[in-house]
C-alpha cells in the first residue's frame, strides 16, 4: 500500500496528512499491519480502519468527527472507532500508547485483530452478513483487479458504483451487531488492550538489563523495525512470552544479587595486613596513642604489616567474562524456558558489568555463541530463544569449546557456568587438559547440577545442586 493510497481514503477521527505519512511509514516497518490490510482485511476501508486506530492511540487529542461529516462508505468505520474510544478504560490505556510509535502500532495489530476475529464470530452466527460481506470482498478483489490491469482512474465506474453502494449497506448491518453492550466487541478490545501492553513489558524485560528502569532506554536503542518485528513475534509466540516471564523473574533476583555483592566488597572482612589509617584495628591504633608504643607501631607502619580490617574489594571480585555452557539434551526440554530466562539474566549481568558473554549450548554436540560485553541483537536474542539442540550429553564438547573461547585474550579471567541434569563422563586426559588450561588462563567452574551426576566435581570449582532453574540456590550463579 503507497502513500497516495491513504491520502485517498478518508478518516474518521481528525488525521491530517502529517499523520497519514507517518503511519505509512509504521506500516512500511511492520509486518504485522501489512499482514493485516492485505491478507486479512475483511472489509474495503479496513485499511482506513487501521489508520483511525493508531491515530486515536498516537495521537495527543485524537477526535472523533461528527457522523454528518464522514463520507457513507466509511459509516463503517466511525461505528468501529466510536465503539472504541466511547469505552470507559480507553483513555486510562492510552497513557501507555500516546506519542509512543512501538506500542501505538501494537495495538493498532491488536485492536485489529480482535475486531477481524469479532466480525468473523459475527459471519458464524449470521448467514446473511457473511453472504454479503463474500460478495463485497469478490467484488473488491474484482475492483482491484481491474485497477491493476487499466490503471487508478480507468476502472469500471458502475462497478465503483456497485462497490460504495455495498459498502454502505455494510455499514448499517455492522453497526446493528454493534449496538447491543453484550455482544462480545468490549471484551474484545479489552484483551487488544490487555495484550498491547503485555507486549510492550514483555518487550521491555527482554532488552532490558539488570538496572532497574534500564528496558525502555534500552529498548530505544534498538531499530524501530526490529522493535516492531521482535514485538509481534512475541504477541504472537506464547512460549516466547513465557521465557520474557522467566528472564524478567531472574533479571530481578540478579540486581538484587549484584548489589549483596558489591555491598559485601566493601564491608570488613577479617584482618589482614597493611598500613591503610582508614582500616586500622582498635587494638593498633591504642598502640599509636600509647607514647611507649607508638615508635614500635610506626616502625610496621613503614613496613606494611599493621593489622587492619579485610575488605574484598571490586578487584577481587569476578569482573572476567561469563562462560555459559547449557545442557540442551533431550531431558532438559521442559526446563527450557526457565533456561532461556536464566541465561538472559546472566547476560544482563555480562551487559551492565561490560563483560564479554559466550553462550555454549552443547547435547552431544556443543556450538559457541559470542557476544562482547554481553550485548544481543533484536535478531540474535529470538534466535536465543527459539533454538534448542536435543539428543544426548557431552560434557567434554561442551568444556572444549569453553576453552576454546577462553584462549582468546578477551576471555581471560573468565567465570564458567556448567549447568547438566545428564550423565556424562570426562576422560583423564581430557581433565589433565582442562586443569592445565585452568592453571593458564585462571578460570573458575561453578556447575549447577539438576540431580546426582558426581562427575561434574572432576571439572569443576563449586558444585551446587537444584531441583530447576527457579530453586533459591541456582541464584548462587548470578553473585558471579
Amino acid at each position: 500500500m503507497n502513500e497516495q493510497t491513504w491520502r485517498k481514503q478518508a478518516s474518521v477521527i481528525n488525521n491530517d496528512k502529517f499523520d497519514k505519512r507517518r503511519f505509512q511509514k509504521l506500516y512500511d516497518l511492520s509486518q504485522g499491519l501489512q499482514n493485516l490490510n492485505e491478507f486479512e482485511a475483511p472489509f474495503p476501508t479496513y485499511g482506513s480502519l487501521l489508520n483511525d486506530i493508531w491515530g486515536s492511540l498516537y495521537k495527543m487529542k485524537p477526535e472523533l468527527k461528527e457522523r454528518e461529516d464522514v463520507p457513507k462508505a466509511f459509516q463503517t468505520n466511525h461505528a468501529f472507532m466510536k465503539r472504541i474510544m466511547d469505552d470507559e478504560n480507553f483513555e486510562r490505556y492510552r497513557e501507555t500508547t500516546r506519542l509512543d510509535d512501538l506500542a501505538s502500532a501494537i495495538g493498532t495489530v491488536q485492536f485489529g485483530k480482535k475486531t477481524h476475529e469479532w466480525l468473523k464470530q459475527q459471519r458464524e452466527h449470521d448467514d446473511s452478513l457473511d453472504e454479503q460481506m463474500q460478495e463485497l470482498n469478490a467484488m473488491q478483489r474484482q475492483f482491484e483487479r481491474q485497477r491493476q490491469e487499466y490503471g487508478a482512474g480507468n476502472e469500471n465506474q458502475n462497478l465503483q458504483e456497485e462497490l460504495q453502494h455495498r459498502t454502505e449497506e455494510l455499514q448499517e448491518v455492522i453497526e446493528q451487531a454493534l449496538n447491543p453492550r453484550n455482544n462480545g466487541f468490549d471484551e474484545a478490545m479489552e484483551q487488544a488492550l490487555e495484550a498491547t501492553q503485555a507486549s510492550k513489558q514483555n518487550l521491555k524485560t527482554l532488552m532490558g538489563g539488570t538496572k532497574a528502569g534500564s528496558g525502555e532506554a534500552e529498548l530505544k536503542k534498538v531499530p524501530l523495525r526490529d522493535q516492531l518485528a521482535l514485538a509481534e513475534q512475541l504477541t504472537d509466540d506464547a512460549r516466547l512470552q513465557q521465557i520474557a516471564e522467566w528472564a524478567g523473574r531472574f533479571k530481578l533476583i540478579a540486581r538484587k544479587k549484584q548489589k549483596s555483592k558489591h555491598h559485601q566488597a566493601t564491608s570488613r572482612r577479617g584482618v589482614t595486613r597493611g598500613n591503610d589509617p582508614a582500616r586500622l584495628l582498635p587494638a593498633e591504633l591504642a598502640l599509636y596513642k600509647n607514647e611507649t608504643t607508638r615508635t614500635e607501631f610506626l616502625r610496621r607502619f613503614a613496613q606494611q604489616r599493621i593489622r587492619q580490617h579485610d575488605t574484598a574489594g571490586k578487584d577481587a571480585l569476578g569482573q572476567g567474562p561469563i562462560v555459559l555452557c547449557l545442557d540442551q539434551s533431550g531431558s532438559m526440554a521442559s526446563l527450557d524456558t526457565q533456561a532461556k530466562g536464566f541465561t538472559l539474566a546472566l547476560m544482563s549481568i555480562a551487559k551492565r558489568e561490560k563483560r564479554d558473554f559466550a553462550f555454549i549450548p552443547f547435547s552431544g554436540s556443543a556450538y559457541k555463541y559470542l557476544y562482547k560485553e554481553g550485548k544481543l541483537k533484536s535478531e540474535d536474542m529470538v534466535e536465543l530463544c527459539q533454538y534448542f539442540i536435543g539428543g544426548g550429553t557431552n560434557f567434554e564438547s561442551a568444556l572444549r569449546k569453553g576453552v576454546e573461547v577462553i584462549q582468546q585474550t578477551r576471555f581471560k579471567r573468565a567465570d564458567i557456568v556448567f549447568v547438566t541434569d545428564g550423565e556424562a563422563r570426562v576422560s583423564d586426559n581430557f581433565l589433565d587438559f582442562f586443569q592445565e588450561q585452568k592453571q593458564k588462563h585462571g578460570f573458575h567452574v561453578l556447575s549447577l547440577l539438576i540431580g546426582t551426576n558426581r562427575h561434574v566435581e572432576t571439572f569443576s570449582d563449586k558444585v551446587v545442586e537444584i531441583s530447576d532453574f527457579n530453586d533459591k540456590r541456582s541464584f548462587k550463579a548470578f553473585e558471579i
